[in-house]
């Protein structure tokens, strides 16, 4: 008989996770707090947190800080903070058969749960992280197959997010049963495209979904009562396997861009293409991007905001043909208006594929050809993004972008201590994991 999630997330323990989710648990904690790092820089995380603080103050289930700031709030209104902190900057942690983000919702609603105790250890952290990574990606799967609309992360990550913070109220099973349908019965069902068509501050929908998912599992363990959750138990092609097959390490991929991962197969042919054939970008004349069908949604030929810039595909390859890197300081203003960016990305085609659509479905497919000002054409194969699972970043490149994007705002010596607790996070007694609580929750 298919083990219930609800049982799943009950009986777990620690010594029973196997070492490739451990070593996706890790590398998500360091890659996602460097992006929390940057991401509390920006405009977005800054009205994340004045909203925050305006509307969920700490009470009785104790103060957690906000993520990179150390405001005091309680767990609900710090996971909210957290979320949106992260995900103002697109370069956390995916899963493509999902299409959205786990570690921007699971993340700091478990480091605002952690908070509020003084001794959690490593391992117990560990724990919650698996199981909440995945339940949210068995959610997400159910429900892209159930629903018409695409919906954002926010909604499926708040079912995972309140199925481990029961777990980790000491909830029985039946009451982290209960959790899971509060939290998809309140879970915005955003829908994505219109994100992606109107790019606003609105995102991934983490910032309701992650605190949603906080608030179900707190009321489940007082008793509150919830409507099952369907993509749990209506949905058993998906949860069949649940116990012996990790989706978190299958599915989980890691972002060497900031912006949407469906531009990163072409950001990464064109990257290719210029260094293969020792191109500069005053060579650029036209550039052409077969891709599949939602990502020629993508346009931004020119964004005026970073919320643009995140759902684009030609600027930010344009910006990869003028600068050959694409990070940190690729997402600022300047940046935005930079004329031989601009050029290039006005001289780009995006063209909807019907076979690279047919086969995006776990994948993200694109083919780039490169016309150069003297007709000489340049095509690359189809391809499909580096950082899935297949085709990893290594531990070096992910080391890289953390402190990239790290260092300027918590200094380089702060940021190498915060990245040694995060690579062995899991082995860490209370007393250290107390003190990686404190580097990551204070202010820079």
């Amino acid at each position: 008989m298919p083990l219930a999630f609800h049982d799943f997330a009950h009986d777990l323990e620690y010594d029973q996770l196997p070492e490739q989710v451990l070593t996706v648990l890790r590398r998500s904690f360091l890659d996602t707090m460097g992006v929390a790092a940057i991401g509390s820089t920006t405009e977005m995380a800054a009205i994340a947190r004045q909203g925050a603080t305006a509307l969920f103050g700490a009470g009785s289930a104790g103060a957690a800080r906000v993520l990179m700031d150390g405001t005091p709030l309680s767990p609900a209104g710090a996971t909210m903070a957290g979320a949106f902190t992260i995900d103002s900057v697109d370069a956390h942690d995916g899963t493509s058969p999902c299409k959205g983000h786990a570690g921007s919702a699971v993340f700091p609603a478990l480091l605002a749960f952690a908070d509020t105790r003084q001794d959690m250890r490593g391992s117990d952290f560990a724990l919650l992280l698996a199981i909440a990574y995945e339940v949210s990606y068995r959610a997400g799967l159910a429900q892209h197959a159930s629903c018409a609309d695409y919906h954002t992360s926010g909604a499926w990550t708040a079912v995972g997010v309140a199925t481990a913070l029961a777990r980790g109220l000491d909830a029985s099973a039946d009451a982290i049963r209960q959790a899971a349908g509060i939290a998809e019965y309140h879970g915005p069902r955003s829908q994505m495209m219109r994100c992606i068509e109107h790019p606003t501050m609105l995102r991934d929908g983490v910032g309701w979904g992650a605190p949603t998912g906080v608030t179900a599992a707190y009321l489940a363990q007082a008793g509150f009562t919830g409507a099952p959750a369907l993509t749990c138990e209506d949905a058993p092609a998906y949860w069949n396997d649940l116990g012996t097959r990790w989706r978190l390490v299958e599915d989980t991929h890691y972002k060497p861009y900031p912006c949407c991962r469906w531009a990163h197969p072409s950001i990464d042919a064109a990257r290719d293409l210029m260094r293969t054939n020792n191109l500069t970008h005053g060579d650029i004349a036209k550039v052409d991007i077969k891709t599949f069908h939602y990502a020629t949604q993508l346009a931004g030929h020119r964004p005026r905001t970073p919320d643009e810039f995140a759902y684009s595909i030609a600027f930010p390859v344009a910006a990869m043909i003028v600068r050959g890197q694409l990070g940190a300081a690729e997402l600022t203003n300047d940046t935005l208006n930079d004329p031989d960016i601009l050029r290039i990305s006005h001289a780009t085609t995006l063209i909807d594929d019907a076979h690279l659509t047919k086969i995006s479905a776990g994948k993200r497919w694109a083919q780039v050809t490169l016309t150069t000002t003297d007709g000489t054409v340049y095509a690359s194969a189809p391809r499909t993004p580096r950082g899935d699972a297949d085709d990893p970043l290594s531990d070096t490149e992910i080391s890289d972008k953390f402190h990239l994007f790290t260092d300027p705002v918590k200094g380089h010596d702060q940021a190498h201590r915060t990245e040694q607790l995060c690579i062995r996070f899991d082995s860490l007694n209370a007393e250290a994991f107390s003190e990686l609580l404190d580097l990551l929750l204070s202010p820079p």
